[in-house]
């Protein structure tokens, strides 16, 4: 929580800088988180294929949720 207030305290005071030092200010920290992103190991991914292969759908199973879906539509109760 404190973070966050420290940062919220220097973002309002970089917003103050003059458009020359806010450009500056982004020249010195870039290489820095550069170089932070680029020791932070990236998280693998799992792909997504095949992830409905062990799943049966009939096309009865497909009509009860159309039908439960949109059986009162339209209502003219309003």
């Amino acid at each position: 929580m404190q973070n966050t207030a420290l940062f919220d305290q220097i973002l309002q005071l970089a917003k103050l800088l003059p458009q020359k030092e806010k450009i500056q200010l982004i020249e010195q920290i870039s290489p820095e988180a550069k170089q932070v992103q680029a020791k932070t190991p990236s998280v693998k991914r799992r792909s997504l294929r095949g992830m409905w292969r062990t799943v049966n759908i009939s096309e009865n199973d497909i009509a009860a949720a159309r039908h439960e879906m949109w059986g009162a539509f339209p209502r003219d109760d309003f």
